[in-house]
């Protein structure tokens, strides 16, 4: 015998309340008393009562899911923020879906075409390489579809955008090189058409002028944020001659690139050379050596990101205040750096 499924009536009849309380209860909970929602939620579990999402978002013409364009998923800088973005947005009944843009900014057409097709109730944006006309195209023809940037932003964006303090990271690993006695210095900066890339090269150079440190313009290497620009770099670095005796690197895989090319061609590190990254994620603390880098609070930086548009579907902010919300970095000092080498 074929068993039927639990529907609302069920709920309301074993709690002794009407259908529509049972619905205020499951879609917004605030305005039922405790006593009410306690008695519809115990139903709910002993009937095993399910929403049908489908026929909910059909009436509430949503989607109840929210869109993030990320660079490249297979980076695992990314791993805790979409987690952080993921367990705010499931805590408001809400789905994440992803969409890696590494191929190639995506366009207008293909952006729209998510939110036109009911895919998408809102934007998580994590590529900075989206045009900024793009962005008002689409916020101009869907204007209740907030767009949120975290991490990475585009100038002249008028949204929220959720961000770390790059140029703050930089001048601390910065200071903490100077007071190990280092004084040449050189930067692994990330590419040239990433907004990370030119925040943190600028305060790299801000800072060493502010000091009266040496740095030089081939002691500036731009490549990847990848193992394998690390890896390139290392070749040009290896065959500098009286080259800087420390080099902070634009991410913590460009830096296990460069110390692997580095240990390769003989040349110790931390002992002739420090090495810095800048993100802390997981592998530089077993990396060898363990990697002096900056702390990002990346799934702080998803939560808030998740909150500031969660806020906007709500109606409870502004979607055009263009608000940055900056969250603090620390130093992670670990093994591979040292004082400068005395021959």
């Amino acid at each position: 015998m074929k068993q039927t499924l639990p529907k609302l009536v069920d709920v309301a009849r074993i709690a002794g309340v009407s259908t529509a309380t049972v619905s205020r209860v499951l879609n917004d909970p605030s305005v039922v008393s405790e006593s009410t929602r306690n008695a519809v939620l115990e139903a709910v579990k002993k009937t095993g009562y399910r929403v049908n999402r489908a026929a909910r978002n059909l009436r509430t013409n949503t989607s109840k899911t929210i869109l993030a364009l990320v660079p490249n998923i297979s980076n695992p800088f990314f791993s805790n923020i979409l987690s952080g973005l993921e367990r705010e947005l499931s805590a408001a009944d809400y789905n994440l879906l992803l969409s890696d843009s590494g191929d190639g900014p995506m366009t207008t057409e293909q952006i729209q075409g998510f939110v036109a097709a009911g895919h998408a109730d809102g934007l998580i944006v994590l590529d900075g390489s989206i045009a900024l006309s793009d962005l008002e195209d689409t916020q101009a023809v869907f204007p209740n579809c907030p767009i949120v940037f975290v991490c990475e932003w585009v100038h002249g964006f008028k949204g929220h955008s959720v961000r770390s303090d790059n140029a703050g990271g930089i001048r601390v690993l910065v200071d903490h090189l100077w007071e190990l006695g280092h004084r040449r210095f050189g930067h692994l900066a990330g590419p040239s058409s990433n907004i990370l890339s030119h925040e943190r090269r600028e305060a790299f150079e801000a800072r060493l002028s502010e000091l009266k440190g040496e740095v030089r313009p081939d002691w500036i290497v731009q490549c990847d944020f990848s193992i394998a620009g690390g890896l390139s770099a290392a070749e040009v670095v290896k065959d500098l001659k009286d080259g800087p005796t420390a080099w902070i690197c634009a991410s913590d895989q460009l830096a296990f690139g460069l110390i692997s090319g580095l240990t390769r061609a003989g040349q110790r590190v931390p002992l002739e050379i420090s090495v810095t990254g800048f993100d802390n994620i997981e592998m530089a603390e077993v990396f060898n050596p363990p990697l002096t880098t900056i702390h990002q609070h990346r799934n702080k930086l998803g939560h808030k990101a998740a909150r500031c548009l969660l806020d906007q579907i709500a109606q409870t902010s502004d979607t055009s205040d263009g608000d940055v919300h900056t969250l603090p970095v620390f130093l992670v000092a670990r093994e591979s750096t040292g004082p400068v080498f005395q021959a």
